[in-house]
Order: C-alpha cells, then sequence, then structure tokens
C-alpha cells in the first residue's frame, strides 16, 4: 500500500488549502478508515482528522474543528483535506495515514492506530 499526499504549500494568515491523499489501487480504500496528521519540527506527530470507511463520520482535534474538513472519494482512491482560516501555528508536515484492518465506525486519533503513511506535504501559514 502507497500513500502519497500533496497539495502543500506557502499561504499567508486566513488563507486556504486543499490537502489530497492518493492511494495505492493493489487494494480496496473503502474497506478502511484513514486520517490525517501533521509534525511540526521538534514536536510530536499530532492527530489532525479520521474519517470512517464510507465517509460517513467524521471526528477533529479540537484545534482544527471548524477550519478544516475532511473527505474521501473511494471511487477514485483519494482523501482530502480542505483548510481554511489557516493559522501560523497550523504549519508543519501533514501526513496521511490508512487503518491496516477493518476497524469500527471510525479509525482512531493514535498514530498506533494506523498501518500505513504517506511521506507527508508541507503547509507553512506566513503571519
Amino acid at each position: 500500500v502507497q500513500l502519497q499526499a500533496s497539495g502543500g504549500g506557502l499561504v499567508p494568515a486566513g488563507g486556504s488549502l486543499r490537502l489530497s491523499c492518493a492511494v495505492s489501487k493493489d487494494i480496496d480504500m473503502k474497506n478502511y478508515g484513514m486520517g490525517w496528521f501533521r509534525q511540526a519540527p521538534g514536536k510530536e506527530r499530532e492527530f489532525v482528522a479520521q474519517i470512517s470507511r464510507t465517509g460517513g463520520t467524521t471526528s477533529y482535534s479540537d484545534s482544527v474543528k471548524g477550519r478544516f474538513s475532511i473527505a474521501r472519494d473511494n471511487a477514485k482512491n483519494t482523501m482530502y483535506l480542505q483548510m481554511i482560516n489557516l493559522k501560523p501555528d497550523d504549519t508543519a508536515a501533514y501526513l496521511c495515514a490508512q487503518k491496516g484492518v477493518r476497524s469500527g465506525l471510525l479509525p482512531g486519533t493514535r498514530v498506533s492506530d494506523y498501518a500505513y503513511w504517506g511521506q507527508g506535504t508541507q503547509v507553512t501559514v506566513s503571519s
């Protein structure tokens, strides 16, 4: 399984970005919950958002709730993260992840809940 995140960039505070995560077609993406995490230099990887297998259930960290929106298109084997009203504190490498087994409603908020990771795409928000 390979995950490829893209869509990062440099934006001013208050700006928007849409990240994508393409999943290799050797697996059927609709069987697995997925999530987004981020990691800033010198900090631990932190949970951002997660989405159920069908996309019908989502959850967010308190720091991004109301500003970020996670979605998935299983027909395209792609997951998205729409980010609006970006803040300098959102600056980080954003990584997409996929659970390794069929999960319940949501895959989880811990790094250890996920088996497969993309390489990350850098988001930099200037003040």
